[in-house]
């Protein structure tokens, strides 16, 4: 009786820790085996930390080509539009930091924000968690299942706390308050499904840094998120770098073929087949002659065009 007694108190005693650890979070073991093929540095949670430079890279490729270096890949869950934004033309790029929210029940919010502000220190109702957590180029993606009237996940106020901690915006299946003010925020966007006067109620989160669904795509922590015009795209993170490459290949490969298409040097079925070493050769050299386009190695054109599949 007095190991069953024993056992059971020490049993508790995890569950506390545990619970202490993760909150509304998955364990960082768990994020890690999601994520295994992401190879880099990853947040003290598990969250993969795409570098800095790969996301200023980001910014500037092709929506559309980097979906389409995704579908060739098999990953056909990535995108998803039908969006309203606060700005047209100021697109959202940095690493996704999630939340899933559900309807409210009395008993289950009670239970998460009691935990929340005695056990981690968490302050305010539950859709300013999620923001307490970010950090320098995240984006914060929440699901809020769709919802409009009372599915403001922010305003001002929240929006101004957002862009000061990560530099970047939000993108929310659901809604947000306040668009005359918060266009007044010189840099931050928003993705959402509208707008809406209500105030957030009856909603609750349930999940911080964990898998969600947003519309037709899967999102997991730490995945690149571009959100263009167009939509949202949500790159897993140990795709990043090879599709920020192809995609800025691609760009670069266009400005080429129209350059030689034009001067006759090549023809459209050249320049859009596999490429001869001719072509390649003179791809360098004319790059080599437009610094402000950046920089190519042989070695890295070849790699680039041994995964061709555009």
């Amino acid at each position: 009786m007095k190991f069953l007694f024993k056992l059971n108190v020490v049993l508790i005693l995890l569950g506390l820790i545990s619970s202490n650890l993760y909150g509304q979070t998955i364990p960082k073991e768990e994020l890690v085996f999601l994520t295994s093929e992401w190879k880099g540095e990853r947040f003290d949670d598990g969250r993969p930390k795409i570098p800095d430079d790969l996301l200023e890279r980001a910014r500037n490729i092709g929506i559309d080509d980097a979906w389409t270096v995704l579908k060739n890949g098999g990953y056909t869950n990535q995108f998803e539009g039908n969006w309203k934004m606060v700005h047209q033309n100021v697109p959202v790029v940095g690493r996704a930091l999630t939340a899933m929210f559900m309807p409210s029940r009395p008993d289950v919010e009670k239970n998460i924000k009691e935990r929340g502000i005695n056990q981690h220190g968490r302050k305010g109702n539950t859709n300013s968690w999620p923001i307490e957590m970010l950090s320098q180029g995240d984006v914060y993606v929440a699901d809020g299942f769709g919802k409009i009237d009372a599915g403001t996940l922010m305003g001002a106020t929240l929006a101004t706390s957002i862009y000061s901690k990560s530099g970047t915006g939000v993108v929310f299946n659901g809604s947000s308050r306040d668009l005359k003010s918060i266009k007044e925020i010189e840099g931050f966007n928003a993705f959402v499904r509208d707008f809406h006067p209500s105030f957030l109620e009856e909603m609750v989160v349930m999940g911080l840094n964990v898998p969600i669904r947003m519309g037709n795509a899967i999102v997991l922590p730490g995945d690149l998120v571009i959100a263009e015009e167009e939509g949202v795209l949500f790159v897993p993170a140990h795709m990043a770098e090879q599709v920020i490459s192809i995609a800025e290949f691609v760009a670069l490969k266009d400005i080429f073929g129209f350059e030689m298409v034009r001067s006759k040097k090549y023809t459209t079925g050249e320049i859009d087949s596999k490429w001869t070493e001719k072509i390649k050769e003179d791809f360098i050299n004319w790059l080599r002659n437009k610094p402000q386009l950046g920089k190519m190695t042989r070695a890295e054109l070849d790699k680039v065009l041994s995964k061709r599949t555009w």
